[in-house]
């Protein structure tokens, strides 16, 4: 699938919908598409695979800052710090995220399956595929500052 073009306003719909319904957090999406991120810096991502007739990886990426506000929605709790609850509310995310995407992607969802969410955080890190893929990056806004849902889909 090399159009995302027929499948992102679905992803932003999705994504909308699950900070609304969930995270309890109003967002919006700004900007165009992207097709790269740079270096990602005090970051955490959530992933998930897919495998079955589409594979690829949907990925969430979270500024330290904006993480620590969303799991704070999300669990209706104060968080300070990266740990076990923001990895498992970005994990979560990931994972809701993906669900939503194996739908857009085949209708009921059987012949895809999905991994279980993983998560990553450190100073600086980039996020590249090793295989071919067609790639969209969408950047949303938060109150705390902007994030990005990231589908890779092998051609």
């Amino acid at each position: 699938m090399n159009n995302f073009s027929k499948i992102s306003d679905k992803i932003i719909e999705s994504t909308l919908e699950i900070f609304t319904d969930m995270v309890m957090m109003e967002i919006s999406v700004i900007g165009e598409p992207m097709l790269r991120l740079g270096a990602l810096k005090e970051s955490i991502s959530g992933m998930i695979g897919l495998a079955g007739i589409h594979k690829g990886v949907l990925a969430v990426h979270f500024p330290k800052q904006v993480a620590l506000n969303v799991t704070s929605n999300f669990l209706g709790m104060e968080v300070e710090e990266i740990n076990v609850d923001v990895q498992d509310a970005i994990g979560e995310i990931a994972n809701m995220l993906g669900g939503n995407l194996k739908t857009i992607l085949s209708g009921q969802g059987k012949d895809i399956q999905l991994s279980l969410p993983s998560t990553i955080y450190g100073d600086e890190y980039t996020f590249t595929s090793q295989v071919d893929v067609d790639q969209i990056i969408l950047p949303f806004q938060t109150p705390a500052g902007v994030f990005y849902v990231e589908v890779e889909l092998e051609r």
